[in-house]
């Protein structure tokens, strides 16, 4: 599709007025491009999440690419149709002019907070849960995309815990030149690839050392290196230049750790990206025969 008739898709469809069309019931998420509510479609009663996309912040990341057209986050988000990719059901404009996603309201929580938690809600299961992960990357893949922003924020449980589900594509972009070039550092401070923080060419390998870094955190409740803290930006950056250097020994942390796990998130945070985990489906097959979090005692 090109920019033409893409801004005739977008434009021409009707505005969504999603106070009048939904009822607000709570504000699940407040990020910084966006505000996320859990809301009850009036006509058909089902419970979704209205995200509405902060226009400023939308519209300076975009302003990045002058000249050339980058998808929109709903665009790129009601693309996937996938078990570990939290479903988009309608994507446009409301009538106030901000972009609008319509999507799948999951009652859990992200993998976040259930790292805060004192019981370990995941014992036995995250291998489990990392496969899931994992599949989700390699349809974003396969679909032209690099996430750019892989963290366990943007990893949501179910209601029930049984599924693990990849979302928020705000940051995404085609896995394609000029949005591959160099200068782009985009994605969370501690968990970036050091060639993003050096403002390198990226590929999806980027998304891989993002991915490692969240499995080694979801294993040992640790990062490889030492963590940069949220409230202080300088030190979220330094945090991140320094994963150029050798991590942390996952069995450091988690010394019961089956050594095939082990292996393969170790080989997703190699700071050499032609050393790293070349996809997904090849760290697929790196852990296909791993039936347990740890080894056997």
């Amino acid at each position: 599709m090109d920019a033409m008739s893409f801004f005739k898709q977008l434009f021409g469809k009707k505005k969504l007025d999603y106070r009048k069309r939904y009822d607000l019931l709570q504000e699940a998420i407040s990020g910084t491009m966006s505000q996320v509510y859990k809301a009850r479609d009036k006509e058909t009663g089902q419970l979704v999440a209205v995200k509405i996309l902060d226009m400023q912040i939308t519209q300076k990341i975009d302003a990045r690419w002058k000249g050339v057209r980058k998808p929109t986050e709903g665009e790129i988000s009601i693309l996937f149709d996938h078990p570990y990719i939290v479903k988009t059901l309608d994507q446009g404009l409301t009538t106030d002019g901000e972009q609008y996603l319509i999507m799948e309201y999951l009652e859990g929580t992200g993998l976040n907070n259930v790292l805060l938690i004192p019981h370990d809600m995941m014992a036995g299961s995250r291998t489990f849960y990392m496969r899931q992960v994992a599949e989700a990357l390699a349809e974003v893949h396969k679909k032209g995309f690099i996430h750019h922003d892989i963290c366990p924020r943007n990893l949501l449980f179910s209601g029930d815990a049984s599924v693990l589900k990849l979302t928020d594509f705000g940051l995404t972009l085609p896995n394609q030149p000029p949005f591959t070039d160099p200068g782009n550092r985009t994605g969370t401070a501690n968990y970036m690839a050091p060639e993003l923080v050096r403002r390198k060419s990226t590929d999806i390998r980027l998304d891989i050392f993002s991915f490692g870094v969240t499995m080694y955190e979801m294993f040992t409740n640790e990062l490889p290196w030492p963590r940069g803290s949220s409230d202080d930006p300088t030190a979220s950056a330094k945090a991140a230049m320094s994963h150029s250097e050798t991590p942390a020994p996952i069995t450091k942390y988690r010394p019961q750790i089956h050594p095939v796990i082990a292996k393969a998130i170790h080989s997703c945070i190699e700071p050499d990206m032609n050393k790293r985990c070349p996809d997904m489906p090849h760290f697929l097959r790196m852990i296909k025969n791993a039936d347990s979090d740890d080894r056997e005692n």
